[in-house]
């Protein structure tokens, strides 16, 4: 082992010391059901406290990683090689009912958001009556990118980014973007409207049976498609979540022949682990992923406003194919969004949200 934490750097201790075992699993250091080094012997060499190393262990263990076994230690659940998980994908995954599905997230503050609607009146006057550049205002994009730089480990400029009317207008971009010719997947069972997208765009697609951590591998292997479109981190109305092996087959998936994928991240804010879920699109070596989210669970479905990030080498193709496009969000709207990033009320929210959440899961039976 050769772990170094700077312990008076920016990033935290065990982020740094979750990183450096990230990177040595990935690689294939520590191989898939092997022990890890123990907390003592971790802290000992890296001079931290085995708190600093137990919290890395736990993200490793959010994630899908390691495994924590009684009296055992930790042990590597990822595997490289394949995309299977320790549960068998013959099993059926557990169904959540769309109608009755709970929902007890705190809403956004009415009061956060209606004073923000009066500053942006306020100073911006009658900019807010002006027309918005086609791919979005440029205060939200910019906002938007810095936002998922902090929070989601993506990367990108502001003319990677495309502001839409929600997910739906957003998916018919994306169908316009790569091409009705090619064959799209999606996962079955799926968001109704994902279907209902490809079909009313009049392109051929397939449903890729889920299993307990993702897409069954076969499906996925024997598949003829060159798009697929996943919601790794909670799939509805299943409720299921892609394990770190998954994520990773899909990546390599998608690294033949020219293959896209489209990460639908909705609702991913809301993780309660203690770092935010990595992202296919912060993975992708090859640039080949599309990755999209909304507004509509951390602020209000009202507002209709979604967004997609756009792999670079796309972004002069969409500019040449869709650029005329005007933008579907109101001026006024899209500067409201920019101004609840920029001020933190939107992460505040997010974060209040969490602290919710944990609090639920620490006291529920």
């Amino acid at each position: 082992m050769k772990y170094c934490v700077h312990k008076h750097g920016p990033v935290p201790a065990y982020i740094q010391l979750y990183r450096q075992l990230w990177d040595d699993i990935v690689a294939g250091s520590y191989p898939y059901h092997t022990r890890m080094p123990s907390k003592r012997m971790i802290a000992d060499e890296v001079g931290v406290s085995t708190v600093t190393v137990e919290h890395a262990y736990a993200l490793l263990c959010d994630e899908g990683y390691v495994e924590a076994r009684e009296r055992s230690g930790f042990f590597v659940s990822f595997r490289a090689d394949d995309g299977f998980a320790a549960c068998s994908e013959a099993e059926a995954p557990r169904m959540v009912d769309p109608v009755c599905r709970p929902d007890d997230t705190p809403p956004f503050p009415i009061s956060v958001l209606t004073r923000t609607m009066r500053n942006v009146m306020s100073n911006l006057g009658e900019a807010i009556l002006q027309r918005s550049p086609n791919p979005g205002c440029t205060e939200l994009r910019r906002s938007i990118g810095q936002y998922l730089a902090r929070s989601r480990g993506i990367v990108a400029d502001t003319r990677q980014i495309v502001i839409g009317s929600g997910s739906e207008y957003l998916y018919t971009l994306i169908v316009e973007l790569l091409g009705r010719e090619r064959m799209y997947a999606i996962e079955s069972p799926s968001y109704k409207k994902i279907e209902q997208v490809y079909r009313a765009s009049d392109v051929r697609y397939e449903m890729l049976r889920l299993g307990q951590d993702g897409i069954e591998s076969g499906a996925l292997w024997t598949s003829g498609a060159d798009v697929l479109h996943i919601t790794p981190y909670r799939s509805f109305p299943s409720g299921i979540t892609a394990s770190a092996s998954k994520r990773h087959e899909y990546l390599r998936w998608a690294g033949r022949d020219g293959r896209f994928i489209v990460e639908d991240d909705f609702e991913s804010e809301f993780s309660v682990s203690r770092k935010p879920e990595e992202t296919l699109f912060g993975s992708a070596g090859d640039e080949n992923v599309i990755y999209m989210n909304t507004f509509s669970k951390t602020i209000s479905p009202a507002l209709r406003v979604g967004y997609m990030v756009l792999p670079k080498r796309l972004v002069p193709v969409f500019e040449e194919k869709l650029g005329f496009y005007s933008c579907t969000v109101p001026t006024f709207i899209q500067f409201v969004l920019a101004e609840l990033i920029a001020n933190g009320d939107f992460e505040r929210h997010i974060n209040r949200v969490r602290r919710y959440k944990r609090r639920e899961g620490l006291t529920k039976p």
